[in-house]
């Protein structure tokens, strides 16, 4: 059983990152309780969910500008000094938020402006700690720290929204700010007692080696700095401007098994994720209104935990190509399953919940959050394993990229044909085009099925 378990120790033999895994976990609750009371504040002030859905784009753009431009910073400079300095932009955000509540303005463009200071903040910040994790526990426990990573943002995707609502019913939108304001303060002290990373700090192979020094008494994988970059070659120049972020798409566009790693997220997101049509289920297929909204988001984030939990064997494959195909290829099965399900149940407008049939969808959205885990798991691997350190920041904004674009552009394409085919039927074809797609890609591209974490190739 214990094989099975969630694979812990990443966090005991690097206190620096068991401390980071706990400051961001706690951090990623915060972020959703912020991110679920200012849409209750827009919608307060405005009664539109127009205004609120601007919310969306106010967080999305900085994050698609910046994504990039973040990840060029993280391999110029100091990971720990940029994580830092994006971070205090994140926290001095969400203060706004709080004075804002606190003075009642109740002006719309104020949370606007403070919602896209805090995404500025975060498309640096999160490119940047992304890429110091390999040098904290080294490339062999790669996939156990990224299972601990799915797991507290899954548990913060369950928790962080009810947390949220409650506290701004009963609380107050100043006192629910002031709450992520504290939560974020842990990831900032993790942070801080991070030990210096300039550019060209080696990333160790194996956990449990010496200390690297003064300073870094309690960081298993993090060895002192030296004039070479992780994959032996000279580190390059240092440089955070467009040339740098060329760079890194450049080499990209050269490495099919990483290229291979977005673009089969991407055909995911943009195919088979169902989110978009929750409301209208739950309003005139299952009834239920938003209370049925509401599970069935929650059922993909209990899938995301579930697969978590239960990922102790993950470090142990090492065709990871292969996993990620078989896991995508799951997620589009569970979609045709959700979509049969609610062709099951019909479009009739029920004055209850259709128990039977939710929770029989609800299991397949479960599954789809299982499957999708596991594919962000090796997804992060492959890419922190087989990207040089020098690059791997630039790599890692990329990501960010198609992470925050790929399930938006999948609510428009799944909007669209909700629209015109109905729920069911969009939810059908997009599990099938998902996986015709997948298997599409994956048979083009062989190497990619040949991928052996043993000897990562780009």
């Amino acid at each position: 059983m214990r094989r099975l378990l969630l694979d812990t120790r990443p966090l005991h033999v690097s206190p620096a990152y068991r401390r980071l895994w706990w400051g961001l976990g706690l951090a990623q609750i915060g972020t959703m309780v912020t991110q679920v009371a200012v849409s209750l504040e827009i919608y307060e002030q405005t009664s539109s969910t127009f205004a609120v859905g601007i919310l969306g784009i106010a967080a999305l753009v900085p994050l698609v500008v910046l994504g990039l431009y973040g990840g060029a910073l993280a391999d110029a400079f100091d990971r720990r000094t940029v994580a830092l300095v994006s971070g205090v932009v994140m926290i001095s955000a969400t203060v706004g938020l709080v004075v804002q509540a606190a003075l009642q303005l109740e002006q719309p463009w104020v949370l606007y402006l403070l919602v896209a200071i805090q995404s500025a903040g975060s498309a640096v910040n999160v490119p940047t700690r992304m890429s110091i994790i390999p040098r904290l526990v080294g490339r062999d426990l790669l996939p156990a720290a990224n299972a601990l990573g799915t797991l507290t943002g899954s548990l913060g995707l369950t928790v962080g929204p009810l947390l949220g609502a409650v506290l701004a019913a009963s609380v107050g939108y100043a006192a629910t700010y002031a709450l992520d304001v504290v939560l974020f303060g842990f990831a900032l002290y993790a942070l801080l007692r991070l030990p210096a990373m300039p550019p060209g700090t080696p990333i160790a192979a194996a956990p449990g080696l010496p200390a690297a020094g003064p300073g870094s008494d309690d960081v298993a994988a993090v060895l002192p700095a030296d004039p070479t970059a992780a994959d032996g070659e000279p580190a390059p120049r240092r440089q955070a401007g467009f040339a740098a972020v060329w760079e890194g798409l450049q080499f990209l566009r050269t490495r099919p098994n990483l290229r291979t790693t977005f673009v089969l997220d991407i055909i995911a997101m943009v195919t088979a994720m169902p989110r978009v049509m929750f409301p209208a289920v739950g309003a005139v297929i299952l009834g239920g209104g938003e209370t049925t909204t509401g599970g069935l988001t929650a059922a993909i984030a209990i899938g995301s935990v579930l697969a978590s939990a239960l990922s102790g064997g993950l470090g142990r494959v090492r065709r990871q190509g292969v996993a990620i195909v078989v896991a995508i290829v799951a997620f589009g099965v569970c979609a045709v399953g959700f979509g049969l399900s609610l062709m099951a149940a019909g479009r009739t407008s029920p004055s209850s919940l259709l128990v039977p049939v939710a929770i029989v969808a609800g299991l397949f959205l479960v599954g789809a959050g299982a499957a999708d885990a596991v594919s962000a798991v090796f997804r992060q691997t492959v890419m922190q394993s087989a990207t040089p350190d020098h690059l791997l920041g630039r790599l890692q904004g990329v990501f960010i990229v198609v992470v925050a674009g790929g399930p938006r552009l999948g609510d428009l394409v799944l909007g669209s044909a909700a629209t015109r085919f109905g729920e069911a039927s969009a939810a059908v074809g997009g599990g099938i085009v998902c996986i015709l797609a997948v298997l599409a890609v994956a048979f083009g591209q062989r190497g990619f099925l040949r991928y052996d974490a043993r000897h990562p190739t780009p």
